[in-house]
């Protein structure tokens, strides 16, 4: 169910990504989308540790990793609430002693799911990309 990304699963995490962010981020303008997914294809996930995530054929959900930080944690909107982003969520724990990552303060669902998962905030700080404010947490070891 749960398996290490392959280059050919490139355009399935941006679908992912377009479909979940466009429920989780509508504050972001477009052009800001445009240049997130520009840069999550042309850089990002040639340098993270990324997971999939797929109970039939057709992953619906991914984690990407940067050491020890969760860069992205995304499932399809369908299929959120079934327990995917908590089962990705269980597979890096594993691997990992401890994990960071950083959720946009308006993002009120994601907040709720990673405080719910034990991750406790840090500090709030503007996001020099976005420019919208984003609250980092950590789940400890």
């Amino acid at each position: 169910m749960i398996r290490p990304y392959s280059p050919s699963d490139k355009s399935t995490v941006l679908d992912i990504w377009r479909a979940a962010s466009a429920i989780a981020h509508p504050f972001l303008s477009q052009r800001l989308v445009t240049e997130a997914e520009a840069m999550i294809r042309d850089q990002f996930l040639d340098l993270a540790e990324t997971w999939m995530i797929a109970p039939g054929a057709t992953p619906v959900g991914f984690i990407a990793l940067l050491g020890n930080e969760v860069g992205g944690l995304f499932v399809l909107p369908d299929h959120q609430g079934k327990g995917y982003g908590r089962a990705l969520l269980d597979h890096v724990q594993a691997r990992r002693e401890a994990l960071t990552l950083s959720v946009f303060a308006a993002n009120h669902t994601a907040r709720r799911f990673y405080e719910a998962y034990g991750f406790t905030p840090l500090e709030e700080r503007l996001n020099p990309f976005f420019k919208h404010k984003e609250i980092v947490m950590r789940l400890p070891s």
